[in-house]
Formats: C-alpha cells, sequence, structure tokens
C-alpha cells in the first residue's frame, strides 16, 4: 500500500515541527495498519535542512515520524558518497540524488549509504532515491527538446542497474518505469494535488501532476504532498487534508 510524505518545506525548525505536531495521529485516524499505509512521513528538504540542519531529522525522528531528507545531491563522486554517509546519520529513512551525475557518481552513493548504515550500527539501510526529470519540468522544457516521460524511464533503468533503490518520478512515468525495473523498484512519486471539483487536480509550480488515486493505480509506493495539506485552514485542516489524501489513496 502506498504511503503519504508531507513536504515540510518552510524556512525554520519552529514551524516544521509545530505542523509536524499537528499531523500526529491522522494517519491513525484511517484505519489503516501502519504496514497498509496507514503512517506520514515527514520530509525535510533543503530550505528546511539548510536553516535547520541535522536537528530537524532528529527532532522528527523523536515525534514518531520516517523522515525523507530530500537533498538531491548531485556532485563529484566522491563528494557524493561522503554526503549519502552523512544523511543516513542523521537518522533519515529515505535519502535521494540525481541520476543526472552519472554512473560513478550513483555508485559511490551507494558505498555511501552502506558505510553510513554500518556506522549506524542499527536497523535496515535507508532508502536511497535516484531523482529521474523533476515534476516542474513541463514538455519542451528540457535542454535538447527531450521528453520528460521518456528522459524518466532512460534514468531510471540505469538507476536500477546502479544499484539504487527505487527512484523520484512523476505519477505518469510510475507505471512504465515498473514495468521497466520490477514492482519491487520503489516509485516516489512528487506533484501529488488532490482531486477537485469539476475533476483533475490544483497545480502551482508543479507541472507533471495527478490525484492521490492516479498515481497510486500508476504505482507509485509514496506520495509527496506539501500544500494541499500543510496550507489547509484551521487548527484541524492539515489533519483532515492528509485524512482525505489517505482515504483516497486507500480507496484507489
Amino acid at each position: 500500500m502506498a504511503e503519504l510524505v508531507i513536504a515540510l518545506d518552510y524556512p525554520a525548525m519552529d514551524a516544521a515541527l509545530a505542523m509536524a505536531r499537528m499531523l500526529r495521529g491522522a494517519a491513525n485516524a484511517t484505519g489503516a495498519a501502519e504496514d497498509a499505509g496507514g503512517r506520514l512521513w515527514m520530509k525535510v528538504g533543503l530550505e528546511l535542512f539548510t536553516a535547520s540542519g541535522p536537528d530537524v531529522v532528529a527532532r522528527l525522528k523523536d515525534m514518531g515520524f520516517p523522515v525523507f531528507l530530500d537533498l538531491k545531491f548531485h556532485d563529484i563522486p566522491n563528494t557524493v558518497r561522503g554526503a549519502v554517509r552523512s544523511a543516513v546519520a542523521t537518522g533519515a529513512d529515505m535519502c535521494n540524488i540525481h541520476l543526472s551525475g552519472g554512473e560513478r557518481m550513483c555508485r559511490a552513493a551507494v558505498e555511501g549509504l552502506a558505510e553510513g548504515t554500518a556506522v549506524r550500527g542499527h536497523g535496515v539501510a535507508p532508502i536511497l532515491l535516484g531523482v529521474t526529470v523533476l515534476t516542474s519540468v513541463a514538455p519542451g522544457e528540457l535542454p535538447g527538446g527531450a521528453d520528460p516521460g521518456t528522459e524518466a524511464a532512460r534514468l531510471a533503468v540505469c538507476g536500477r542497474e546502479w544499484g539504487l533503490g527505487g527512484v523520484v518520478c512523476s505519477g505518469h512515468e510510475a507505471e512504465g518505469i515498473k514495468q521497466r525495473c520490477g514492482r519491487d523498484f520503489i516509485c516516489l512519486t512528487p506533484g501529488i494535488r488532490p482531486a477537485v471539483r469539476g475533476g483533475g487536480s490544483g497545480g502551482d509550480d508543479q507541472r507533471r501532476v495527478m490525484t492521490p488515486a492516479e498515481a497510486v493505480r500508476a504505482g507509485s509506493d509514496y506520495l509527496v504532498v506539501g500544500r494541499p495539506v500543510t496550507g489547509a485552514a484551521g487548527p484541524d485542516g492539515p489533519a483532515d487534508a492528509a485524512r482525505r489524501i489517505l482515504a483516497e489513496m486507500h480507496g484507489a
């Protein structure tokens, strides 16, 4: 069963932790068991991590949330190896790199994952994902006019060969990636927008979007949602929004 990841896109830790506290227990209220998608993940991205550092990951872990550290490493192989090793040391349960960094960088990241897991000394290795094409990229925007879906599928096959556990991709690419890379190859999907009146989903800076139900049916394993949850009005608004999305996911 697919799981829901809440994007804590805040400029400071206090606001992010306040939102996380508002969402505690939201998944349990749906009645879904934890091993059937009945839990929430928290995503820490570049803005929040740059402002708060590893402490924000530790604080979220103390609150009982699994954490996706979304820093999209892309550098020379040795630097990425060390960065992934350090990401594991924060306690993150999932992290990612850019597949466009190439084979040597990606294989170095896999080595860093193993090294960090050994140093941590407990639990299973975190999930290492490769970013294919950002969901904010529309057709015609890639260099050379490459099709985003075609490029995402090509990079996903490379990621599988290079030892990664899955990819970050649009829901539009998930089904094809599963067919090429296997059902066990993880697809994490940003650009999720809840269904709105009249059908379809709302948009903003994202371009290749899907509703939660559409993404689950396409094969996405993790769905990332930010503003539709964190921007919901009222003290119970975010938790209610998360519950509605989970209900849509589980009913897919």
